[in-house]
């Protein structure tokens, strides 16, 4: 029994120092921009993503958080707050109809897209999650190109 009793303590213990160093852990914040729109029709769909395997993501719903801002002067920009310190990638898509999507014509895509640490895309060029992140570890500004095929 009193080895019980041990026992049962000593997991609490462990239980709340877990609970007060994620309590304390220190978040961080994302800026993200776009610049350079082809118009100020519609909205930026800003995703961010936090594990391999995650882009490409045509349907976006691999991501860990999106957000959708509108656009001013061919411009927009999101702030992704209290984000755990890691590695992250972010997409951005001008969806031009607000139809919440990346609109295709036969395979490419009609619309704007752009992923972090990428100033342009092609057959050799794939974006993916390796290529495309990077590490956070303090509050951060990126800009990310619109890219129009």
């Amino acid at each position: 029994m009193k080895k019980l009793i041990i026992n049962v303590l000593f997991t609490s213990v462990i239980l709340v120092l877990m609970a007060v160093k994620t309590k304390n852990e220190e978040r961080v914040s994302l800026t993200v921009e776009v610049n350079e729109l082809r118009n100020s029709t519609g909205q930026v769909i800003f995703s961010l993503y936090d594990k391999d395997g995650s882009i490409p993501d045509e349907e976006l719903k691999k991501s860990f958080k999106n957000v959708k801002v509108e656009i001013s002067n061919k411009s927009a920009q999101t702030t992704f707050k209290n984000l755990p310190k890691g590695k992250y990638a972010v997409n951005i898509v001008h969806d031009e109809n607000k139809n919440g999507k990346i609109d295709k014509g036969w395979i490419l895509p009609i619309e704007g897209i752009g992923f972090s640490n990428f100033k342009s895309i092609g057959l050799s060029n794939k974006p993916n999650f390796k290529k495309a992140s990077f590490e956070l570890n303090m509050d951060r500004l990126i800009s990310v190109k619109a890219i129009y095929m």
